[in-house]
């Protein structure tokens, strides 16, 4: 390989799978102008044009297609060399990327990473909050967390948390204040605290269950979040009805601080998922993560079933 050219290659990649410079640069912990640099003396070794590049957008040419295609491959061919070695000595180390929503460290998130740093002190873990769905290999991430029926068919999906309740709750005072609905119909009467959908903009109606019966009900208020744990605060402020994860408010509720409505209209979601492609399952880091993920999610089991056979 051409040793001008083999330098430059971290750059270029980045630049095109982020289709940015500015986004390559932050990636790379470098400056835009270091950037620009690689790509132009990548372009000159090649005796080719990679990049199309507009003050809006960056495009691969045709020869940078193939080529980025072609260079995509052989590093991660070079990576899983590495890994391997590196897993021989018992030395897993790197950074791992994870996209997921804002909930995650609440939900079961928190220890995980506590088992990584205590297991794998040489893996850097960094969590990128995001609420909005947003694509994980075109933003450059190892792994995401979703909820399962958000998982895209063609990535890989790891159970991260046990199925997760959707409750509805209120506190103490603004029961006395307002009253209880004693049926969903009786919602339209309440100050509902509403959840504004990130990825798509919509407002989201609650789906509850109704005679044994799936429904979306439609809910105004006067206060309205994108994140589930203002939901809460906002409810223990005495505002209004949250729609919540019960794991988000069980303490709350078992301290009396909040109560739970119409719990026979609560659904059970499918629970929170890890999702990579395929081809990164094989990184040394990535399974050093899913055994970390694995090995909780085994003892919760054990807790669960030691609480719901408590004479076992």
């Amino acid at each position: 390989m051409d040793r001008e050219l083999l330098p430059h290659l971290p750059a270029v990649l980045a630049v095109a799978r982020m289709r940015s410079f500015a986004k390559a640069a932050a990636e790379l912990g470098v400056g835009a102008s270091a950037i620009s640099h690689a790509v132009r003396a990548a372009e000159l070794c090649l005796g080719s044009p990679l990049f199309t590049r507009t003050t809006r957008s960056v495009a691969l040419t045709e020869a940078g297609e193939a080529f980025i295609d072609a260079a995509r491959r052989a590093f991660d061919e070079l990576d899983a060399a590495v890994d391997r070695v590196r897993i021989q000595q018992g030395n897993v180390t790197g950074l791992l990327r994870i996209n997921a929503p804002h909930i995650a460290l609440d939900l079961g998130l928190t220890p995980i990473l506590a088992e990584m740093t205590r297991r794998h002190p040489g893996i850097t873990v960094e969590v990128v909050s995001d609420n909005a769905l947003s694509d994980v290999v075109a933003g450059g991430f190892d792994v995401g967390i979703r909820l399962g029926e958000m998982v895209a068919r063609d990535m890989v999906a790891v159970r991260m948390t046990a199925p997760l309740r959707a409750i509805m709750a209120a506190s103490p005072r603004y029961i006395e204040a307002h009253g209880c609905p004693k049926s969903l119909a009786e919602l339209a009467g309440h100050n509902c605290i509403g959840f504004r959908l990130m990825g798509s903009g919509a407002v989201y109606d609650w789906d509850l269950r109704d005679g044994g019966r799936d429904v979306s009900v439609p809910v105004r208020g006067t206060t309205r979040v994108s994140e589930p744990g203002h939901a809460r605060l906002l409810a223990l402020a005495d505002i209004g009805i949250a729609y919540i994860f019960e794991p988000l408010v069980s303490a709350d509720i078992a301290s009396g601080h909040l109560m739970e409505i119409l719990p026979e209209a609560s659904i059970v979601e499918s629970g929170l998922f890890l999702y990579f492609p395929r081809r990164a399952s094989d990184a040394s880091k990535l399974r050093a993560f899913l055994d970390v993920v694995r090995a909780q999610r085994n003892a919760a089991d054990k807790v669960f079933a030691k609480r719901s056979n408590p004479k076992s």
